[in-house]
């Protein structure tokens, strides 16, 4: 039976790497959070870091990470500073995820080439309510992924603290934000920021609008700072420049107000930008952002991806995007340098993942899915279940002509002969599926809607 061959390799991979995690558990689970978080290559810069380490070691922090909200939903390139703030989560530190409700309403510089257009506000709106709903549920099922691979997470672990900036800049008045943030803020240091400069050197230039947008992160940092004794800020490493000015506007605000302390408050993390083995961003699949939310990219899709990695990433992703043990990692690397093509690696990542943002049940979708389509496993399958992991995939009428005439278009795996080819109830599977293929990796599932 062929949907055994992707549960038996699903139990062998959990069986023979099973000594393994459960011998590294009680280390994976007490070990320095910062080596950890560098081992795993989930770091890319860190200031002042032995004063960082020490204040970890000292007490439970409080940390948060921006999220901007120019988008409906999160996709796989968030997963880093995700995954970062769920590393300190389950040591039992306080994790803030902050939504830019008022920052996604001027535009972030950072990497970009050109102004970035102003967003409609009912739609950051929107998309702020969109995210704060995905945030919530990401670490839910990220908590449960956590508990089934470390001896358990600290008792001290608190539920994420979401929030959105708009609750305390939407009633900044100018002057209190000049006296209390441009005061402090040298225009020179400004200026010599790497977004901003590339900015001015162009032939656009950049406006006033996004050239302060470096203050008002500095603000978030220092409101948290103040109102949930927020130290540590995770951004992607374009948000250096931008971290480092809210560490400064930490400490001369503290300064000004004669604080008794002498000792520079504040830290920063950064993650690397994360790109494929032949220099192509990560997260991109058929040109469009590979999404966690299943309603723009189906389970099976989204299983798929990481499946596609290559021999060259799939090391990396283990260590970047799941929490098993490192041991337990090279041991599955060492198999798969054996025998690359059974594709051990890949198939552990995409189950891994999948688990992590999709929940168990996601995971059984994807793999029966994947099984059907790839093994053609059509005794086992069942139409319900097919039909949630493929929810969502489409293709076009011009297509499908096209994909016909080059003989690219399968219809349960057979070619389609003609335009014209009906589907018949001998082509049902289970009575009310039939499956299309595009190529090699473009897959949809016709589903006959029975009524009630």
């Amino acid at each position: 039976m062929q949907l055994g061959r992707y549960g038996i390799r699903h139990l062998h991979l959990k069986n023979t790497l099973g000594q393994s995690i459960l011998r590294s558990r009680r280390v994976h689970g007490q070990a320095d959070l910062l080596d950890d978080l560098r081992s795993r290559g989930l770091v890319s810069d860190i200031t002042r870091p032995d004063a960082l380490q020490a204040e970890i070691r000292r007490q439970p922090q409080v940390v948060y990470a921006g999220i901007d909200p120019t988008a409906k939903s999160l996709h796989v390139g968030h997963l880093l500073p995700l995954l970062c703030l769920l590393h300190f989560q389950i040591r039992g530190h306080q994790i803030i995820p902050l939504i830019g409700g008022a920052t996604g309403l001027i535009g972030d510089p950072s990497g970009r080439s050109t102004e970035r257009p102003l967003s409609e506000q009912a739609v950051i709106e929107d998309n702020v309510v969109n995210l704060t709903a995905a945030v919530q549920r990401f670490y839910s099922r990220a908590y449960e992924y956590a508990q089934k691979r470390s001896e358990g997470p600290a008792e001290s672990v608190r539920a994420p603290d979401v929030r959105n900036n708009i609750h305390w800049l939407k009633d900044l008045n100018l002057l209190e934000f000049l006296r209390t943030v441009g005061f402090h803020s040298r225009v020179n240091t400004m200026l010599a920021r790497d977004s901003v400069r590339a900015r001015l050197e162009s032939q656009q230039g950049i406006s006033f609008t996004e050239f302060t947008y470096q203050l008002l992160q500095s603000y978030d940092f220092l409101t948290l700072h103040k109102t949930a004794g927020c130290s540590i800020q995770i951004g992607g490493s374009d948000q250096w420049g931008n971290i480092v000015a809210g560490i400064d506007l930490i400490n001369r605000v503290n300064a000004t107000a004669g604080s008794e302390s002498s000792t520079e408050k504040g830290f920063g993390i950064v993650t690397p930008l994360l790109t494929t083995a032949s220099g192509e961003k990560f997260g991109k699949s058929a040109g469009n952002a590979v999404s966690l939310d299943e309603q723009i990219t189906n389970v099976f899709d989204f299983y798929q991806f990481f499946l596609r990695t290559t021999d060259a990433d799939v090391g990396r992703y283990l260590k970047m995007f799941t929490l098993l043990p490192m041991s337990a990692i090279d041991d599955v690397l060492e198999s798969h340098m054996r025998s690359p093509e059974a594709r051990t690696a890949q198939h552990l990542l995409a189950q891994e993942v999948t688990e992590l943002v999709h929940g168990d049940v996601g995971l059984r979708r994807a793999q029966a899915a994947t099984a059907v389509i790839f093994d053609n496993d059509y005794v086992t399958a069942k139409a319900e279940t097919i039909i949630d992991a493929m929810r969502g995939t489409h293709f076009s009428t011009c297509a499908a002509r096209q994909l016909v005439a080059a003989k690219g278009l399968y219809l349960n795996n057979q070619p389609v002969a003609s335009p014209q080819q009906t589907i018949g109830p001998a082509d049902l599977i289970d009575g009310r599926l039939a499956f299309l293929r595009a190529g090699k990796q473009k897959q949809a599932v016709l589903a006959l809607d029975i009524a009630s």
